[in-house]
């Protein structure tokens, strides 16, 4: 399969992984601390990732241009977040008072869907670039897609949604990904601009909207979860090089 193919597959995957997420949160009442631990795990492997992977082969691809381009994937996310009326965290949709609202529960739909949209540029420069790094951006997404659906689907139920609408919302963030997918394929030749701008907010994703949250929760579990998640990005490279040794 090309590269091009293995992305697209690799999306419908971090979809339905996405929807997972949404049907836990229908399945029965769920405490914070559940959501907890998959952030914690899932922004560190994506901290790792972005830091270790992505800005790197992003700087050998374009070492002049790259800088600017991780930075102005930070600043969009973060721009484009803050310019919603109203901007939210994860970890926030499990107090329903907050999210009585329904145009909250929209105006937090439209910040995943960039999020989302920029995942899935990620994988799709990520397995342009090697396998590995594909394999790497794709594991990261994955870890995060459980409580990213989980997230949508809560903010939903929480703004008085009825379940058909919050699975739909949850499958969007799953097109969304899939559209990143599909405009990388068609831009296939800059790469380097795909995989920069998706570095920087890889890089926002993990450190400003998701290590905050874990930080709100006391206890050296969740520090040691998101250590776990750090140090698995490691644990992967080592055995990915091992078996492609000759």
């Amino acid at each position: 399969m090309s590269p091009l193919a293995i992305s697209l597959v690799m999306g419908v995957v971090a979809a339905i992984a996405n929807i997972v997420g949404g049907l836990i949160v229908y399945a029965r009442p769920w405490r914070k601390t559940f959501l907890a631990y998959f952030i914690a795990l899932g922004s560190g492997f994506m901290l790792a990732t972005a830091i270790t992977e992505m800005i790197p082969e992003s700087l050998r691809l374009a070492p002049l241009r790259a800088p600017a381009l991780i930075l102005a994937g930070y600043f969009v996310v973060h721009i484009f977040e803050h310019a919603w009326p109203a901007h939210f965290h994860f970890g926030e949709e499990t107090h329903a008072d907050q999210f009585v609202n329904p145009r909250v529960a929209y105006t937090a739909l439209g910040g995943l869907l960039v999020h989302t949209f920029f995942g899935g540029v990620a994988i799709a420069s990520g397995f342009l670039v090697s396998t590995w790094l594909g394999t790497v951006i794709l594991g990261a997404t994955l870890l995060h897609n459980v409580p990213e659906g989980f997230t949508m689907a809560s903010i939903m139920s929480a703004a008085g949604k009825a379940r058909s609408k919050g699975m739909a919302a949850v499958l969007a963030l799953g097109v969304s990904r899939l559209l990143g997918v599909v405009a990388m394929a068609a831009a296939y030749r800059h790469v380097n601009i795909g995989l920069s701008l998706s570095a920087g907010v890889t890089l926002y994703v993990a450190a400003s909207d998701l290590i905050p949250e874990v930080s709100k929760m006391p206890g050296l579990r969740l520090a040691l979860t998101l250590a776990a998640g750090i140090f698995l990005v490691v644990l992967l490279r080592m055995a990915f090089f091992a078996y492609a040794a000759p």
